[in-house]
């Protein structure tokens, strides 16, 4: 047997093996004892309790920095970013490992435990005067606080990043381990199935916010940081027990080693082939070794046209010559689609970056607009500002189940779609409303500024609630939308990592916000007389933080004519001439032959 029909062979028993869901023994999975929603509650449930976790340390964190460990006020801003930043870029990392070599279930319950070590160091050190820098009077000038330096600072981050890495590697895989209990097998309401936990996966996120947000955040104002810290780690806990719980009822999709190899395979083989002219007949593509198996990789899916350079990669070179040709210059059709199909969905990620550009001001700019307002609900009693950012999360806890129950019916009757709309075009709901998001924020922030200089006036902080319930209300459409987009459009065994790109976004568009800042002040200072931008003073009655929040709302407009034009682009792809069936655009579970070589 050569080199290619061996490893062709191999490929063959791998996708068989990808074919079937696996009990926790290995064993093909039971449609009556495995998977469903009875086996996603328990997702959810780690879904909820680690959100609580990680949310309740994440919003008060600089508090902790700044205060206990005594870092400057930049510095302490620029540890909390890369902190949150670390989180979602090393959900690529988690998605890999998932997807290549451990499984969901695995990956999740191995980094489930690192993030709940980082939890107890992190509550340890709190806890401890000996693991901190000395207090110091904030009221003498004399006194100069000293930040946290050596072991005491290696503690602190030490801990922060076993939070990150656990937390990272845990969120895309709950989102794909919980969408794979539910078995396709050719169900016709199988994509309200999928949707409708997407919506409950969203709802359980929510729940863990408005908790953290509210509770835990409370309990951290009033007992302490360690005792804060302290309940992030039993609520983690919660998490793995609810993990664990549901071990004997999931499926589980054995990992099929590297998801890179088969995709710069595809590119290598058509960069040797490049001089090569692409058939007209997709016929005289190069599919599958095995001629006693049944061409899976027709039938169900469309070959399409785009990016048609990537065929090359499985041209034949001449009849009879491709048994001897290495892996690496011959690949299949599904191979290339797969590849097709990661490169289709970039640019519907890209457009969602804006869309957590503008979250990145809701949770620092929107937060310190509040705090220049009336904070006091009655005398005796004022609200956080940072706990507006509750405000959604509270809307979103009655909204998604109306969604689900209420909308999705009435919309279906109209599409005869079972999920009611196209992931796309929820996402496409979620990009156009935001926009008023920062509308609202821009007229509340202009007349706060008209009050505060001309009259001395506090406005109440209730004004900034329009602006953090649209953006929920768009969150719901665009968040879950867009995970439920690359899930299903995810081929065999790329379903954790393309997931991880939604996180990914969250990053982007963080970084982003902070380069937008950046360039604002720039550009402003530049062409004012006052030699002062927009944000450059720590006074909001004299920046004008209107006028930057009128600039999103405009990025956001033309970010969403540029979302229409790639959803069409990426919806009205048209198939080529000669291929068979005309069905969706993505390869079924049992459908996908030679994907792993």
């Amino acid at each position: 047997m050569d080199t290619h029909t061996r490893e062709s062979f191999k490929g063959e028993c791998s996708n068989l093996l990808a074919e079937v869901s696996v009990d926790w023994r290995g064993r093909p999975c039971k449609p009556n004892k495995h998977g469903g929603m009875r086996a996603a509650i328990f997702v959810l449930g780690i879904q909820a309790f680690e959100i609580m976790a990680i949310a309740a340390v994440g919003n008060n964190l600089i508090t902790y920095v700044f205060n206990e460990m005594h870092f400057p006020l930049s510095k302490s801003a620029n540890i909390v970013t890369n902190f949150v930043g670390t989180i979602f870029l090393l959900s690529l990392f988690g998605g890999f490992l998932s997807d290549s070599y451990l499984g969901c279930f695995w990956t999740m319950l191995i980094f489930g435990f690192v993030e709940l070590s980082g939890f107890i160091l992190l509550s340890i050190q709190a806890h401890l005067p000996q693991l901190r820098p000395p207090q110091c009077n904030m009221l003498s000038q004399e006194d100069h606080c000293t930040e946290a330096k050596g072991f005491k600072s290696t503690i602190f981050f030490m801990a922060l990043y076993l939070v990150a890495l656990g937390s990272g590697c845990l969120k895309p895989n709950m989102i794909a381990h919980g969408g794979d209990q539910f078995k396709e097998d050719d169900d016709p309401k199988h994509s309200k199935k999928l949707s409708t936990y997407f919506n409950s996966a969203y709802f359980s996120f929510c729940f863990g916010e408005l908790i953290a947000l509210t509770v835990l955040v409370w309990v951290q104002t009033r007992s302490g940081m360690d005792i804060g810290f302290g309940v992030s780690a039993v609520a983690m806990a919660l998490g793995l027990i609810s993990l664990c719980s549901g071990f004997f009822f999931y499926r589980n999709k054995p990992p099929q080693g590297s998801i890179f190899t088969p995709i710069a395979r595809v590119f290598v083989a058509a960069f040797t082939k490049r001089k090569q002219i692409c058939p007209s007949s997709t016929e005289m593509l190069y599919r599958s070794e095995n001629t006693n198996a049944p061409n899976r990789a027709v039938g169900s899916f469309r070959h399409t046209n785009k990016f048609r350079f990537l065929d090359k990669a499985c041209i034949k070179v001449q009849d009879g010559s491709n048994m001897n040709e290495s892996p690496w210059r011959l690949c299949t059709v599904t191979q290339v689609e797969q590849v097709k199909t990661i490169l289709s969905v970039i640019p519907i990620f890209a457009c969602t970056i804006i869309f957590n550009t503008i979250l990145a001001q809701l949770q620092t700019f929107s937060v310190q607009q509040g705090s220049s307002m009336n904070t006091h609900l009655t005398r005796s009693f004022s609200i956080p500002p940072a706990s507006l950012q509750a405000i959604p999360y509270l809307m979103l806890i009655l909204l998604v189940p109306m969604y689900e129950l209420l909308f999705v019916p009435t919309v279906r009757r109209i599409t005869k779609r079972e999920s009611g709309i196209t992931p796309l075009q929820r996402i496409g709901v979620g990009l156009f409303t935001v926009t008023f998001s920062m509308v609202a924020a821009a007229l509340v922030e202009r007349r706060r500024r008209e009050a505060a200089v001309g009259s001395e006036k506090q406005m109440s902080i209730f004004w900034t609630a329009p602006q953090f319930l649209i953006f929920g209300l768009s969150e719901m459409f665009t968040a879950v939308g867009l995970i439920e987009f690359f899930y299903k459009e995810s081929l065999g065994g790329i379903q954790s990592f393309l997931t991880a790109m939604t996180y990914c976004s969250y990053s982007f568009g963080f970084y982003l916000s902070s380069l937008l800042v950046s360039l604002v002040n720039k550009i402003t200072t530049s062409g004012s007389n006052s030699k002062k931008g927009w944000l450059s003073d720590n006074d909001l009655n004299k920046d004008r933080l209107d006028l930057f929040y009128w600039l999103l709302a405009g990025l956001s407009v033309l970010n969403f004519f540029n979302y229409i034009f790639w959803s069409k682009w990426y919806s009205n792809t048209p198939p080529s001439s000669s291929s068979q069936g005309g069905g969706g655009r993505t390869l079924k579970d049992n459908e996908v032959d030679n994907i792993h070589v």
